[in-house]
Protein backbone atom coordinates (compact mmCIF):
# COMPACT_ATOMS: atom_id res chain seq x y z
CA UNK A 1 0.00 0.00 0.00
CA UNK A 2 1.46 2.85 -1.19
CA UNK A 3 1.35 6.66 0.77
CA UNK A 4 -1.08 8.54 -1.56
CA UNK A 5 -3.58 5.23 -1.46
CA UNK A 6 -4.34 6.12 2.69
CA UNK A 7 -6.28 9.06 0.94
CA UNK A 8 -10.01 9.23 0.75
CA UNK A 9 -11.40 8.92 -3.17
CA UNK A 10 -11.59 12.39 -4.83
CA UNK A 11 -14.97 14.04 -3.10
CA UNK A 12 -14.46 17.09 -5.37
CA UNK A 13 -17.51 16.78 -7.39
CA UNK A 14 -19.37 16.34 -4.30
CA UNK A 15 -17.90 19.44 -3.14
CA UNK A 16 -19.25 21.33 -6.17
CA UNK A 17 -22.02 20.10 -5.87
CA UNK A 18 -22.72 21.00 -2.55
CA UNK A 19 -21.42 24.66 -2.51
CA UNK A 20 -23.69 25.37 -5.73
CA UNK A 21 -26.72 23.96 -3.57
CA UNK A 22 -25.29 26.58 -0.87
CA UNK A 23 -25.42 29.02 -2.98
CA UNK A 24 -28.25 28.74 -5.41
CA UNK A 25 -30.22 28.50 -1.79
CA UNK A 26 -28.67 31.76 -0.37
CA UNK A 27 -29.37 33.73 -3.85
CA UNK A 28 -33.05 33.05 -3.39
CA UNK A 29 -32.96 34.09 0.09
CA UNK A 30 -31.80 37.27 -1.39
CA UNK A 31 -34.53 38.07 -3.01
CA UNK A 32 -37.03 36.47 -0.90
CA UNK A 33 -38.51 39.79 0.78
CA UNK A 34 -37.32 42.70 -1.37
CA UNK A 35 -33.54 42.71 -1.94
CA UNK A 36 -31.56 41.38 1.34
CA UNK A 37 -27.25 42.12 1.55
CA UNK A 38 -26.58 39.34 4.18
CA UNK A 39 -27.80 36.30 2.07
CA UNK A 40 -26.11 37.68 -1.33
CA UNK A 41 -22.96 37.40 0.89
CA UNK A 42 -23.86 34.43 2.69
CA UNK A 43 -23.91 33.33 -0.88
CA UNK A 44 -20.47 33.48 -1.32
CA UNK A 45 -18.64 33.10 1.40
CA UNK A 46 -20.58 30.00 2.80
CA UNK A 47 -19.33 27.83 -0.15
CA UNK A 48 -16.08 29.24 0.25
CA UNK A 49 -15.45 28.32 3.64
CA UNK A 50 -16.81 24.86 2.50
CA UNK A 51 -14.19 23.95 0.10
CA UNK A 52 -11.59 26.20 2.53
CA UNK A 53 -12.46 23.61 4.76
CA UNK A 54 -12.54 20.61 2.48
CA UNK A 55 -9.41 21.56 0.79
CA UNK A 56 -6.99 23.42 3.57
CA UNK A 57 -8.07 20.97 6.65
CA UNK A 58 -7.25 18.13 3.69
CA UNK A 59 -4.36 19.28 3.05
CA UNK A 60 -2.96 19.69 6.47
CA UNK A 61 -4.29 16.87 7.88
CA UNK A 62 -4.20 14.28 4.76
CA UNK A 63 -5.49 11.48 6.74
CA UNK A 64 -9.07 13.17 7.59
CA UNK A 65 -12.05 11.28 6.33
CA UNK A 66 -13.07 13.79 3.29
CA UNK A 67 -16.46 12.50 3.19
CA UNK A 68 -17.29 13.10 6.77
CA UNK A 69 -15.80 16.96 6.47
CA UNK A 70 -17.87 17.55 4.05
CA UNK A 71 -20.86 16.07 4.81
CA UNK A 72 -21.23 17.79 8.50
CA UNK A 73 -20.33 20.92 7.07
CA UNK A 74 -23.03 20.72 4.06
CA UNK A 75 -25.56 20.06 7.16
CA UNK A 76 -24.93 23.04 8.97
CA UNK A 77 -24.95 24.65 5.43
CA UNK A 78 -28.14 23.26 4.95
CA UNK A 79 -29.39 24.06 8.32
CA UNK A 80 -28.56 27.94 7.85
CA UNK A 81 -30.86 28.46 5.12
CA UNK A 82 -33.40 26.83 6.69
CA UNK A 83 -32.76 28.71 9.59
CA UNK A 84 -32.76 32.45 8.14
CA UNK A 85 -35.67 31.33 5.93
CA UNK A 86 -37.53 31.24 9.36
CA UNK A 87 -35.77 33.45 11.35
CA UNK A 88 -32.63 36.13 9.95
CA UNK A 89 -31.64 36.99 13.83
CA UNK A 90 -31.58 33.57 14.28
CA UNK A 91 -29.34 32.31 11.36
CA UNK A 92 -26.82 34.81 12.36
CA UNK A 93 -26.30 33.83 15.48
CA UNK A 94 -26.12 29.98 14.23
CA UNK A 95 -23.64 31.22 11.92
CA UNK A 96 -21.39 32.93 14.89
CA UNK A 97 -21.78 29.23 16.68
CA UNK A 98 -21.37 27.75 13.76
CA UNK A 99 -17.57 29.50 13.41
CA UNK A 100 -17.21 28.74 16.89
CA UNK A 101 -17.59 24.83 16.08
CA UNK A 102 -15.21 24.48 13.57
CA UNK A 103 -12.54 25.94 16.02
CA UNK A 104 -13.75 23.31 18.64
CA UNK A 105 -13.57 20.78 16.31
CA UNK A 106 -10.08 20.94 15.26
CA UNK A 107 -9.37 21.36 18.87
CA UNK A 108 -11.46 18.08 19.31
CA UNK A 109 -9.39 16.42 16.68
CA UNK A 110 -5.85 17.53 17.71
CA UNK A 111 -6.72 15.94 21.04
CA UNK A 112 -8.34 12.68 19.47
CA UNK A 113 -4.94 12.22 17.67
CA UNK A 114 -2.74 12.87 20.10
CA UNK A 115 -4.68 11.40 22.94
CA UNK A 116 -2.03 11.10 26.34
CA UNK A 117 -3.51 14.58 27.00
CA UNK A 118 -7.06 13.57 26.84
CA UNK A 119 -5.90 11.00 29.54
CA UNK A 120 -4.96 13.79 31.79
CA UNK A 121 -8.16 15.65 31.62
CA UNK A 122 -10.82 12.68 32.31
CA UNK A 123 -10.98 13.29 35.93
CA UNK A 124 -11.38 17.05 35.09
CA UNK A 125 -14.18 16.63 32.56
CA UNK A 126 -16.09 14.17 34.88
CA UNK A 127 -16.28 16.61 37.73
CA UNK A 128 -17.18 19.42 35.50
CA UNK A 129 -19.66 17.87 33.78
CA UNK A 130 -21.44 16.15 37.10
CA UNK A 131 -21.15 19.70 38.49
CA UNK A 132 -22.57 21.37 35.52
CA UNK A 133 -25.63 19.07 35.92
CA UNK A 134 -26.13 19.55 39.22
CA UNK A 135 -26.13 23.19 39.25
CA UNK A 136 -28.64 23.04 36.19
CA UNK A 137 -31.15 21.02 38.29
CA UNK A 138 -30.58 23.79 40.71
CA UNK A 139 -30.80 26.64 38.98
CA UNK A 140 -32.14 25.52 35.24
CA UNK A 141 -34.79 26.99 33.57
CA UNK A 142 -37.20 24.10 32.53
CA UNK A 143 -38.44 24.31 28.17
CA UNK A 144 -40.91 21.77 27.49
CA UNK A 145 -41.13 20.08 30.69
CA UNK A 146 -37.54 19.55 30.84
CA UNK A 147 -35.27 21.93 33.32
CA UNK A 148 -32.22 21.34 31.34
CA UNK A 149 -31.46 25.28 30.59
CA UNK A 150 -29.11 27.56 32.23
CA UNK A 151 -29.76 31.28 31.21
CA UNK A 152 -26.43 32.94 31.56
CA UNK A 153 -27.99 36.30 29.97
CA UNK A 154 -25.94 36.57 27.03
CA UNK A 155 -26.34 33.35 25.68
CA UNK A 156 -28.40 30.11 27.41
CA UNK A 157 -26.53 26.71 27.55
CA UNK A 158 -27.56 23.33 27.85
CA UNK A 159 -24.98 21.13 29.68
CA UNK A 160 -26.52 18.08 28.61
CA UNK A 161 -25.55 18.19 25.02
CA UNK A 162 -21.90 18.61 26.43
CA UNK A 163 -22.03 15.87 28.69
CA UNK A 164 -22.75 13.42 25.88
CA UNK A 165 -19.33 14.17 24.36
CA UNK A 166 -17.92 13.89 27.59
CA UNK A 167 -19.89 10.35 28.59
CA UNK A 168 -18.04 9.56 25.20
CA UNK A 169 -14.84 10.60 26.13
CA UNK A 170 -14.46 8.65 29.67
CA UNK A 171 -15.81 5.70 28.68
CA UNK A 172 -13.47 5.07 25.67
CA UNK A 173 -10.49 5.88 28.23
CA UNK A 174 -11.75 3.75 30.70
CA UNK A 175 -12.97 0.46 29.03
CA UNK A 176 -10.19 0.48 26.55
CA UNK A 177 -7.60 0.55 29.77
CA UNK A 178 -9.21 -1.37 32.64
CA UNK A 179 -11.32 -4.56 32.96
CA UNK A 180 -12.04 -5.40 36.51
CA UNK A 181 -15.26 -3.84 38.41
CA UNK A 182 -12.90 -1.73 40.77
CA UNK A 183 -11.42 -0.36 38.00
CA UNK A 184 -14.10 0.15 36.38
CA UNK A 185 -15.95 1.81 38.83
CA UNK A 186 -14.90 5.59 38.49
CA UNK A 187 -16.71 5.81 35.35
CA UNK A 188 -19.59 3.65 35.97
CA UNK A 189 -20.98 5.71 38.65
CA UNK A 190 -19.49 8.92 36.01
CA UNK A 191 -22.39 7.60 33.63
CA UNK A 192 -24.81 6.40 36.15
CA UNK A 193 -24.38 9.84 38.11
CA UNK A 194 -25.02 11.42 34.45
CA UNK A 195 -27.82 9.51 34.10
CA UNK A 196 -29.68 10.06 37.02
CA UNK A 197 -29.15 13.66 37.11
CA UNK A 198 -30.67 14.17 33.59
CA UNK A 199 -33.94 12.07 34.58
CA UNK A 200 -33.97 14.75 37.38
CA UNK A 201 -34.18 17.25 34.80
CA UNK A 202 -37.18 15.42 33.30
CA UNK A 203 -35.19 15.80 30.05
CA UNK A 204 -36.28 12.15 28.45
CA UNK A 205 -34.53 12.55 24.92
CA UNK A 206 -30.87 13.11 26.59
CA UNK A 207 -31.41 10.41 29.47
CA UNK A 208 -31.81 7.96 26.38
CA UNK A 209 -29.19 9.03 24.26
CA UNK A 210 -26.84 8.92 27.07
CA UNK A 211 -28.11 5.73 28.88
CA UNK A 212 -27.99 3.67 24.72
CA UNK A 213 -24.50 5.31 24.01
CA UNK A 214 -22.98 4.18 27.56
CA UNK A 215 -24.65 0.69 27.08
CA UNK A 216 -23.74 0.42 23.41
CA UNK A 217 -19.72 1.39 24.20
CA UNK A 218 -20.10 -0.89 27.05
CA UNK A 219 -20.95 -3.83 24.79
CA UNK A 220 -18.55 -3.12 22.22
CA UNK A 221 -16.04 -2.93 24.75
CA UNK A 222 -17.00 -6.65 26.68
CA UNK A 223 -19.43 -8.32 24.37
CA UNK A 224 -21.06 -8.69 27.42
CA UNK A 225 -24.17 -9.48 25.27
CA UNK A 226 -25.93 -10.36 29.03
CA UNK A 227 -25.44 -7.39 30.64
CA UNK A 228 -26.57 -5.34 27.30
CA UNK A 229 -29.79 -7.03 27.79
CA UNK A 230 -30.22 -6.40 31.29
CA UNK A 231 -29.54 -2.53 30.55
CA UNK A 232 -31.95 -2.53 27.55
CA UNK A 233 -34.54 -4.14 30.39
CA UNK A 234 -33.66 -1.40 32.76
CA UNK A 235 -34.17 1.33 29.99
CA UNK A 236 -37.37 -0.16 29.21
CA UNK A 237 -38.53 0.04 32.77
CA UNK A 238 -37.20 2.91 33.65
CA UNK A 239 -39.14 4.37 30.60
CA UNK A 240 -42.22 2.89 31.82
CA UNK A 241 -41.41 4.83 35.22
CA UNK A 242 -40.61 8.11 33.40
CA UNK A 243 -44.06 7.61 32.09
CA UNK A 244 -45.65 7.28 35.13
CA UNK A 245 -43.98 10.23 37.32
CA UNK A 246 -43.93 13.01 34.50
CA UNK A 247 -47.00 14.50 32.68
CA UNK A 248 -45.15 15.91 29.68
CA UNK A 249 -44.12 12.25 28.87
CA UNK A 250 -47.71 10.90 29.31
CA UNK A 251 -48.92 14.00 26.76
CA UNK A 252 -45.96 13.30 24.60
CA UNK A 253 -46.98 9.48 23.96
CA UNK A 254 -50.41 10.57 23.99
CA UNK A 255 -49.72 12.91 21.11
CA UNK A 256 -47.82 10.18 19.59
CA UNK A 257 -51.02 7.66 19.55
CA UNK A 258 -53.36 9.97 18.25
CA UNK A 259 -52.59 13.96 17.86
CA UNK A 260 -55.90 14.76 16.20
CA UNK A 261 -57.66 14.00 19.90
CA UNK A 262 -56.33 17.64 20.31
CA UNK A 263 -55.79 19.32 17.18
CA UNK A 264 -55.83 22.47 18.58
CA UNK A 265 -54.18 22.00 21.85
CA UNK A 266 -51.26 19.64 22.28
CA UNK A 267 -51.16 17.76 19.03
CA UNK A 268 -50.97 20.97 17.16
CA UNK A 269 -47.20 20.82 17.01
CA UNK A 270 -47.54 17.22 15.42
CA UNK A 271 -50.19 17.89 13.03
CA UNK A 272 -48.63 20.87 11.69
CA UNK A 273 -45.26 18.83 10.93
CA UNK A 274 -47.32 16.05 9.04
CA UNK A 275 -49.05 18.46 7.34
CA UNK A 276 -45.65 20.73 5.89
CA UNK A 277 -44.19 17.61 5.33
CA UNK A 278 -47.37 16.08 3.26
CA UNK A 279 -47.86 19.90 1.17
CA UNK A 280 -43.96 19.45 0.10
CA UNK A 281 -44.75 16.09 -1.84
CA UNK A 282 -41.51 15.45 -3.63
CA UNK A 283 -40.37 18.17 -4.87
CA UNK A 284 -41.61 20.77 -2.47
CA UNK A 285 -43.25 24.19 -2.41
CA UNK A 286 -39.90 25.98 -3.13
CA UNK A 287 -37.98 28.23 -0.58
CA UNK A 288 -40.00 30.50 0.46
CA UNK A 289 -43.21 29.70 -0.71
CA UNK A 290 -44.21 27.88 1.90
CA UNK A 291 -45.46 28.26 5.47
CA UNK A 292 -42.78 26.25 7.93
CA UNK A 293 -43.37 29.15 10.56
CA UNK A 294 -47.00 28.02 10.92
CA UNK A 295 -44.92 24.38 12.77
CA UNK A 296 -44.51 25.88 16.59
CA UNK A 297 -40.21 25.81 17.25
CA UNK A 298 -39.87 24.88 13.32
CA UNK A 299 -35.69 25.87 13.78
CA UNK A 300 -35.23 23.61 16.30
CA UNK A 301 -37.42 20.64 16.81
CA UNK A 302 -39.28 20.48 13.81
CA UNK A 303 -36.33 21.97 10.96
CA UNK A 304 -36.96 18.50 9.21
CA UNK A 305 -40.60 19.09 8.81
CA UNK A 306 -39.44 22.96 7.31
CA UNK A 307 -37.11 21.74 5.19
CA UNK A 308 -38.71 18.59 3.67
CA UNK A 309 -42.34 21.16 2.67
CA UNK A 310 -39.88 23.77 1.10
CA UNK A 311 -37.31 21.56 -0.57
CA UNK A 312 -39.39 18.62 -0.67
CA UNK A 313 -39.60 14.75 0.04
CA UNK A 314 -36.29 14.36 -1.62
CA UNK A 315 -34.59 16.51 -0.24
CA UNK A 316 -35.47 15.44 3.25
CA UNK A 317 -34.35 11.63 2.15
CA UNK A 318 -31.25 12.60 0.79
CA UNK A 319 -30.39 14.37 3.92
CA UNK A 320 -31.03 11.14 5.63
CA UNK A 321 -28.80 9.15 3.43
CA UNK A 322 -25.73 11.66 3.92
CA UNK A 323 -26.73 11.22 8.01
CA UNK A 324 -26.33 7.32 7.15
CA UNK A 325 -22.95 7.66 5.08
CA UNK A 326 -21.86 9.93 8.14
CA UNK A 327 -22.46 7.13 10.48
CA UNK A 328 -21.15 4.46 8.07
CA UNK A 329 -17.89 5.76 7.42
CA UNK A 330 -17.69 6.82 11.13
CA UNK A 331 -18.25 2.62 12.04
CA UNK A 332 -15.49 1.69 9.14
CA UNK A 333 -12.87 4.00 11.37
CA UNK A 334 -14.04 1.92 14.25
CA UNK A 335 -13.45 -1.26 12.26
CA UNK A 336 -10.15 0.02 10.96
CA UNK A 337 -8.67 1.40 14.69
CA UNK A 338 -5.84 -0.22 15.78
CA UNK A 339 -6.33 0.76 19.14
CA UNK A 340 -9.22 -0.46 21.22
CA UNK A 341 -9.48 3.60 22.62
CA UNK A 342 -10.16 5.11 18.79
CA UNK A 343 -12.91 2.33 17.86
CA UNK A 344 -14.72 2.99 21.23
CA UNK A 345 -14.25 6.75 20.41
CA UNK A 346 -15.69 6.36 17.19
CA UNK A 347 -18.64 3.62 18.01
CA UNK A 348 -19.70 6.60 20.85
CA UNK A 349 -19.44 9.54 18.59
CA UNK A 350 -21.43 7.66 16.21
CA UNK A 351 -24.14 6.41 18.36
CA UNK A 352 -24.54 9.38 20.00
CA UNK A 353 -25.32 11.35 16.89
CA UNK A 354 -27.04 8.62 14.90
CA UNK A 355 -29.80 8.28 18.12
CA UNK A 356 -30.26 11.85 18.47
CA UNK A 357 -30.98 12.24 14.72
CA UNK A 358 -33.21 8.87 14.76
CA UNK A 359 -35.60 10.37 17.34
CA UNK A 360 -36.11 13.63 16.09
CA UNK A 361 -36.81 12.94 13.27
CA UNK A 362 -38.96 9.83 13.89
CA UNK A 363 -40.67 12.18 16.54
CA UNK A 364 -41.52 14.86 13.78
CA UNK A 365 -42.89 12.04 10.99
CA UNK A 366 -44.92 10.43 14.28
CA UNK A 367 -42.98 7.37 13.87
CA UNK A 368 -42.08 7.44 17.65
CA UNK A 369 -42.63 10.05 20.61
CA UNK A 370 -41.45 13.45 20.47
CA UNK A 371 -38.37 13.76 23.07
CA UNK A 372 -37.29 17.38 21.90
CA UNK A 373 -33.77 16.57 20.84
CA UNK A 374 -32.08 18.55 18.12
CA UNK A 375 -31.09 17.66 14.59
CA UNK A 376 -26.93 17.39 14.42
CA UNK A 377 -25.94 19.94 12.79
CA UNK A 378 -28.76 21.41 11.85
CA UNK A 379 -30.98 22.57 14.03
CA UNK A 380 -30.88 26.31 15.98
CA UNK A 381 -29.00 26.16 19.19
CA UNK A 382 -25.77 27.24 20.08
CA UNK A 383 -25.16 23.93 22.10
CA UNK A 384 -26.49 21.35 20.00
CA UNK A 385 -23.65 22.49 17.43
CA UNK A 386 -20.99 23.00 19.09
CA UNK A 387 -21.80 19.44 20.74
CA UNK A 388 -22.07 18.44 16.95
CA UNK A 389 -18.61 19.62 16.22
CA UNK A 390 -16.99 18.22 18.85
CA UNK A 391 -18.03 14.67 18.27
CA UNK A 392 -17.12 15.17 14.56
CA UNK A 393 -13.78 16.56 15.64
CA UNK A 394 -13.81 12.58 17.84
CA UNK A 395 -14.14 10.89 14.64
CA UNK A 396 -11.59 13.43 12.61
CA UNK A 397 -9.26 12.43 15.15
CA UNK A 398 -9.67 8.56 15.17
CA UNK A 399 -9.05 9.32 11.41
CA UNK A 400 -6.09 10.95 11.46
CA UNK A 401 -4.54 8.40 14.04
CA UNK A 402 -5.71 5.79 12.06
CA UNK A 403 -4.55 6.90 9.05
CA UNK A 404 -1.11 7.58 10.53
CA UNK A 405 -0.83 4.14 11.72
CA UNK A 406 -1.79 2.49 7.90
CA UNK A 407 0.84 4.80 7.07
CA UNK A 408 3.65 3.58 9.53
CA UNK A 409 2.66 0.23 8.72
CA UNK A 410 3.21 0.72 5.10
CA UNK A 411 6.57 2.67 5.75
CA UNK A 412 8.01 -0.45 7.99
CA UNK A 413 6.68 -2.96 5.48
CA UNK A 414 8.51 -1.15 2.42
CA UNK A 415 11.42 -0.49 4.45
CA UNK A 416 11.61 -4.16 5.08
CA UNK A 417 11.49 -4.89 1.81
CA UNK A 418 14.19 -2.70 0.40
CA UNK A 419 16.26 -4.62 2.99
CA UNK A 420 15.31 -7.87 1.60
CA UNK A 421 16.41 -6.85 -1.65
CA UNK A 422 19.98 -5.87 -0.42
Amino acid sequence: MRSKDLKMPETDWVLLAMALFEATGFLLLAFFRGFDIVPMILAVSMPLLLAAQALLLRRAYPHMDGYILLIANFLCGVGLIALYRLDPDRALKQLLFYGLGVLVMLAMTFLVARGTLLRRLRLPVMLLSLGALLLTLLIGEENGGAKNWIDLKIISVQPSEFVKVALVLCLALDLSEKRTVRQLLPVGLFAAGCVLLIVLQKDLGAVLICFLTCLTVYYVATSNWLLALFGLACAAAGSAVLYRLFDHVRTRVAIWQNPWDSPQGSGYQIIQSLIAIASGGLTGLGLGLGSPDVVPVAESDFIFSAICEEFGIVVGLVLLLLYVILFARGLLLAMRARSSFHALLSVGAVTSLALQTFMIVGGVIKMVPLTGVTLPFVSYGGSSMLSSMLMLGILQGVSIAVGQQDESEWRLARAREEAQEF
